[in-house]
């Protein structure tokens, strides 16, 4: 066992009374725990799911979520949110983990039987997050708040297909003429324009109305402002991080929310 100022690590501890009383104290004062080892899983709530015995990483944060990997992948195979009670009990050499939610209720019951490292500690992080778009974050905030690529205008889809590709945003403008948006995340060149105009094309000779296109990016590489002017398009200045907060504060929405 290595124990420091601010946690304790144990490697391979057996699993004990000791343990039990140790998880008790750890859960009950919110402490950060990591647990990897073999374990298997049930959960049990507004659906149920059993999860067989393998080797794998559990770990529970202070605010009460939960979260168990596989050695493979980023996303946890299961998982509570925060506010979770638990309980604990060693019983014929198993750690029983119960992670208990109220609201809906529903439970995720965590058996270790071999434990090969414990960490347990009370992490400080007052780090500010700076959150930026990707492309498809900017076209969610567009679609979420049209103004933010001119006033009046009105998103009709996204993602639409022509014959040079995939259109990012499709809309009307206030005095009703389409508009086709190309979007990019970084400084926009010559090649986002030639491929704005393609779509303005592709459109125009299937509609009987004035087409405009629209590039939106955080800005326009050098030369570029007079190749759009020749192709009778515009730029539109378009942040990434305000896109990013738009969308920070509207939880994640998926983009067929917004038709």
């Amino acid at each position: 066992m290595a124990s420091q100022n601010h946690g304790l690590v144990m490697e391979n501890p057996t699993i004990n009374e000791e343990i039990q009383n140790l998880i008790k104290k750890v859960l009950a004062h919110r402490e950060f725990l990591l647990l990897i080892g073999n374990c298997w899983i049930t959960y049990k709530g507004r659906a149920s799911s059993q999860l067989e015995p393998g080797e794998r990483l559990v770990v529970i944060k202070e605010d009460g979520s939960v979260l168990v990997h596989r050695p493979n992948g980023y996303e946890a195979v299961n998982w509570q949110p925060p506010g979770c009670i638990f309980r604990s009990r060693v019983e014929d050499g198993v750690l029983h983990i119960t992670a208990i939610r109220r609201k809906p209720t529903e439970s995720l019951s965590i058996y270790f039987n071999l434990i090969y490292l414990l960490s347990a500690m009370k992490l400080k992080d007052h780090g500010k997050f700076t959150l930026y778009a990707s492309e498809e974050d900017m076209q969610k905030a567009i679609l979420l708040y049209p103004s933010i690529l001119e006033e009046g205008f009105k998103p009709i889809s996204y993602e639409k297909k022509v014959e040079p590709g995939f259109i990012d945003v499709y809309g009307i403008d206030k005095e009703g003429k389409f508009v086709i948006v190309e979007i990019k995340r970084k400084a926009a060149g010559r090649d986002a324009v030639l491929q704005l105009s393609k779509y303005m094309q592709a459109v125009q000779s299937m509609v009987n109305r004035e087409v405009r296109g629209i590039l939106a990016a955080p800005d326009v590489t050098k030369g570029t402002q007079r190749l759009l002017a020749t192709l009778g398009l515009s730029f539109k200045p378009l942040n990434p991080r305000k896109c990013a907060e738009i969308l920070h504060k509207s939880q994640s929405l998926k983009l067929e929310d917004f038709f």
